[in-house]
């Protein structure tokens, strides 16, 4: 196969996803976001790249939101929210992580493949996004893809889906965002 096949295959899996995603899991998500003071975004490998990505672009929307584990991240208080994004959502560095933001009294969102997972069960608000874990044998979902890819992909895309909804809501454009941007680069 041509690697333009392959493209248009990836295309089609993502596509596919757009279906099982649930309107409503997806809204309480961006309720919460607006109504948050502060918002921490939490994931390991490459779901965590998927989350700087979606804090950066809430930061250009004047949100005040922070990756874990940077050393400008703000404490985490009790009218936060922490978005936890894991297709498993059984990686213990991100457990517990969630179980300390719930003792302090916060609100956690898992995006996840399995809701009931431990990360699903500690968290006060579930998105499931499709797609298939690292070890796809443990799945029904079945893609071409290696590992977690079409999970990642899927996740940055509906976090930009989400940014498009603050837009909505907020009245935002994108030449107001685009005045957050970094200019010293």
């Amino acid at each position: 196969m041509q690697t333009t096949q392959y493209l248009a295959e990836v295309v089609e899996e993502l596509n596919r996803t757009v279906d099982l995603i649930s309107d409503e899991e997806a809204e309480q998500l961006v309720n919460k976001i607006l109504e948050s003071k502060k918002i921490f975004v939490a994931g390991a490998g490459r779901s965590g790249f998927m989350g700087k990505s979606f804090v950066m672009r809430m930061m250009h929307m004047g949100i005040d939101a922070y990756v874990i584990g940077e050393t400008v991240t703000a404490n985490f208080e009790k009218d936060d929210l922490l978005i936890i994004g894991s297709g498993s959502g059984e990686t213990k560095t991100l457990i517990s992580i969630a179980e300390k933001a719930k003792s302090i009294g916060g609100t956690v969102a898992a995006v996840t493949i399995f809701p009931e997972s431990t990360i699903g069960k500690l968290a006060n608000i579930t998105v499931k996004l499709p797609g298939a874990p690292k070890d796809q044998s443990e799945s029904d979902y079945k893609t071409i893809q290696p590992m977690g890819s079409l999970f990642e992909q899927t996740m940055l895309l509906f976090y930009d889906a989400v940014i498009l909804r603050f837009m909505e809501k907020k009245g935002l454009d994108t030449n107001k965002m685009y005045g957050k941007h970094a200019n010293l680069e």
